[in-house]
């Protein structure tokens, strides 16, 4: 299912369980797709970039993905709404303080970016890295989900 948001076109596919992936690129649905879940992720991210939602409700199901992988994106989750971590922060919280460059890959492979909140991770010093393989889009969209989201909370961006 494609929806159109105020960061572009995102593609979203489902299976019986939940979401499966949230791309900014052609996802081809199978056969047995979810109609019911893609309708509710549809809902909850327009009411993301309309400043009612903070937090996702929708149920996921990550196919792939290795344990560590799993563990951050659990970690990610936990990220509050308008607030940053760095990679080293959820290093250290998935007990793993020396993987800061796994950290980077595990984001990378995030398949449901937005719900999952990847974006929310930056550098050490502050700076926006790592979004959409390093692309110039890549980092303005995470930038404006960021500035989205410091919007729409009580907090501000240092």
């Amino acid at each position: 299912m494609k929806i159109n948001t105020p960061i572009g076109e995102l593609w979203l596919a489902a299976d019986d369980v939940g979401l499966t992936a949230i791309s900014f690129q052609l996802i081809v649905e199978k056969k047995g797709t979810n109609s019911k879940i893609l309708e509710v992720a549809k809902e909850q991210l327009q009411e993301y970039f309309d400043g009612i939602r903070q937090i996702f409700t929708l149920p996921l199901s990550i196919q792939k993905g290795t344990v560590f992988q799993k563990k951050v994106w659990q970690a990610l989750q936990e990220i509050p709404y308008g607030q940053r971590r760095t990679y080293k922060e959820i290093a250290e919280a998935v007990a793993s303080p020396k993987a800061v460059r796994a950290i980077g890959q595990a984001n990378r492979l995030n398949p449901l970016p937005i719900v999952i909140p990847c974006h929310r991770v930056i550098g050490q010093n502050g700076q926006l890295v790592g979004y959409m393989g390093n692309t110039e889009n890549g980092l303005l969209i995470k930038q404006r989900l960021l500035e989205l989201e410091v919007a729409f909370s009580n907090t501000s961006i240092d």
